[in-house]
């Protein structure tokens, strides 16, 4: 079942004031004398939103059909005392105890038929009939409970769907697989079209006869392993429905939503698909502390969460105060970190701030992941860190419901990540999200923002359009993309781009396939490089991973490679379309060649930077409905930097100097 997510930003949840302020609550964990403890620490440091009883469901259910609400009752009656808003949980993210041993079926299997036992979390398959009826049960038990409770603002259903486990390999998930299949492709004959199967004898005589692509002697068929993504990412989808479906038949002014995990690390779900699902986009980020730009990959992460909730405000539902426990050294967040990392996910789309979680754990394998009130308590850095950042998000409400202005976008598909990392490919060098991060990191040193945009939404408005490793991509989507050309924008596509069409088919007459009547070339042959080996261009710089033999067939030769076997053969190329221009990426620039080619790509384009600042200060501008500019300026140098604009800074409520200081953060209402 899909429904129509409520218009516009999520009503209920719209109407707390303000940014949104608070974290994972998990009250569970503790006596009641440190719950009433909470409340005054709430306050102090200005919480008003608070996600509850996400991990609940063993206390909340301890026996099948046995219910105890007490706890929670004084929980959400508590929380409404003081002024919070509450995204209550579904509680189905880990079963209790007593399913797990009554219905062992609901376990995940893995490819190599390893069941996945308890003791953890997310033991559980999302295809499991009886899973579905008992998460039903208890997330309608629950919105019976508390549906018209004032603290209600938002549910917060199941939590983080696929992480840990994101693909499923057990008898029920190979029926609905089958069952998913026949609905995709109606006939027997269309799948067999579809995935090439004359290749190595795999043709199906019937739809009962196809399995999961488990464990396999050799590589296994590319368009099987395709719609397997697709599957298991509609499958963990169509699980959230069931529930909302529950949730929109009790409470159906209540928003819906859950924490998706939007950031360069997690492709296993196609989130641009979830989105229409979601009445708004939340996201949890976690920095990995051994990335010396982590809060560039933040940025790139902030920036693919605005694009899936189409440019609309987002709920920022998990990130750390300080250390997480889950990478191999966690090194705490340095002094003032928190507040940039925190800033920035603001500057960049999101109307709340949240934390996992709001009392550090004593007990459990989490209890040395950072929270908002610490291990030490109120005599700590992180918990003073904490009241300030409460402080500096009450001065930014204004902000609320306001809009990311970007004319640059970078096209990100979930598919073609698929796609162009299944086996059997010609360089295994060759990493979906690589061009595109290194395009994102030119343009974010620069100050331009950009949003992540799906191939086939509209392009409309911007001048700049990136194309990078769409190594498969549909008809439809290929010409939206020229349209953007012919309309009057600058576009760059790089290579193993429009190689194939969405069932993994080479397009044939020359690569790239999709593309090669926009750009005016055609490629006759791949020539990926050897680990290690780099090219020298014609301009002096050099460049890695791959070239290629191209042809011109109406473009100009802008740069090309040189030496055997490709010497003269052009490395970059650009025609004139329409009102733009389409220019073609042959090989992977270092960053010298990718500064230059971003300053070639910005100068015809008329992209610039939101503002001028120093080097090492992120720039965003967020504009409201009423005209209304606010330009965020997070210095992340340990020196003062010069950021030319004029208004005032929100945090001190003075007239703007033109300095950050080292380590902090402008937000200046611009005249």
């Amino acid at each position: 079942m899909t429904h129509q997510a409520i218009p516009g930003p999520a009503s209920v949840w719209n109407n707390i004031e303000g940014i949104s302020f608070g974290g994972d609550y998990n009250p569970e964990q503790w006596p009641v004398s440190v719950r009433l403890e909470d409340l005054e620490l709430m306050q102090e440091a200005g919480v008003n939103f608070l996600s509850v009883g996400i991990f609940s469901w063993a206390l909340l259910e301890p026996a099948e059909g046995q219910y105890d609400f007490g706890w929670l009752d004084d929980v959400m009656d508590n929380l409404h005392g003081i002024g919070v808003k509450v995204a209550l949980a579904a509680a189905t993210a880990a079963p209790p105890a007593w399913l797990v041993r009554k219905h062992p079926e609901i376990l995940p299997v893995r490819a190599d038929g390893t069941t996945l036992g308890p003791g953890s979390r997310r033991h559980y398959t999302p295809s499991s009939a009886v899973y579905r009826k008992y998460a039903a049960g208890i997330t309608r038990v629950l919105a019976e409970r508390y549906k018209d409770h004032p603290a209600l603002a938002l549910w917060h259903v199941d939590n983080e769907l696929g992480c840990h486990v994101s693909e499923f390999y057990g008898e029920e998930d190979a029926a609905a697989f089958r069952l998913w299949l026949e609905r995709r492709y109606g006939t027997i004959g269309a799948l067999n079209a579809a995935w090439g199967t004359a290749f190595w004898s795999q043709h199906y005589g019937s739809f009962d006869e196809i399995l999961p692509p488990g464990v396999a002697p050799s590589t296994l068929n590319p368009g099987q392993q395709l719609d397997f993504q697709r599957f298991n990412s509609w499958a963990l989808m169509d699980y959230y429905r069931g529930l909302v479906a529950v949730l929109r038949e009790v409470t159906p002014a209540v928003p819906c939503t859950t924490n998706l995990m939007a950031s360069s690390a997690t492709k296993s779900m196609d989130y641009f698909s979830w989105a229409k699902d979601l009445d708004v986009i939340a996201n949890d980020h976690y920095l990995v502390a051994a990335d010396p730009e982590r809060h560039i990959e933040l940025a790139f992460s902030a920036d693919l969460t605005r694009g899936i909730a189409g440019g609309d405000p987002w709920i920022l539902m998990e990130h750390s105060t300080s250390a997480v426990n889950w990478q191999p050294r966690n090194q705490p967040k340095m002094p003032g970190e928190m507040l940039r990392n925190s800033l920035a996910h603001v500057a960049r789309g999101a109307d709340a701030v949240m934390f996992f979680q709001w009392r550090q754990s004593f007990a459990g394998s989490e209890k040395f992941h950072s929270a908002m009130v610490p291990h030490g308590g109120r005599d700590t850095r992180v918990w003073r860190e904490v009241v300030d950042l409460g402080a500096a998000l009450q001065l930014l409400a204004p902000v609320r419901g306001s809009r990311v202005e970007s004319r640059a976008a970078i096209v990100f598909d979930y598919e073609a990540w698929w796609a162009s990392e299944i086996d059997s490919k010609p360089s295994i060098d060759v990493r979906y999200l690589d061009l595109l991060r290194a395009f994102h990191r030119s343009l974010f040193l620069r100050g331009v923002s950009v949003d992540m945009v799906h191939p086939s939404a509209s392009l409309d408005g911007y001048d700049l359009v990136l194309v990078c490793t769409l190594y498969s991509v549909a008809d439809e989507a290929a010409a939206n993309i020229a349209a953007a050309a012919s309309g009057g924008a600058t576009v760059l596509v790089s290579y193993f781009s429009g190689i194939t069409d969405e069932k993994d088919h080479v397009r044939l007459g020359g690569y790239p396939g999709a593309f090669r009547e926009l750009l005016g070339v055609r490629v006759e042959e791949f020539h990926p490089l050897l680990a290690g080996s780099q090219l020298k261009l014609s301009d002096g710089s050099v460049s890695s991973i791959w070239s290629e033999h191209v042809h011109l067939d109406g473009a100009e030769a802008i740069q090309a490679f040189t030496g055997y076997p490709l010497e003269g053969v052009p490395s970059l190329t650009r025609r004139a379309v329409g009102t733009g221009a389409a220019w073609y990426l042959a090989t992977f620039p270092d960053r010298d060649g990718i500064e230059s080619l971003v300053d070639r790509l910005l100068e015809e384009s008329g992209v610039s930077p939101v503002a001028g600042a120093d080097a090492g200060v992120e720039l965003t501008r967020r504009r409201s409905a009423d005209g209304g500019s606010f330009l965020f300026a997070i210095n992340h140098t340990r020196a003062a930097a010069t950021v030319r604009a004029s208004g005032t800074d929100m945090l001190s409520g003075e007239r703007f100097t033109g300095t950050v200081e080292a380590g902090s953060v402008a937000v200046i209402a611009e005249d």
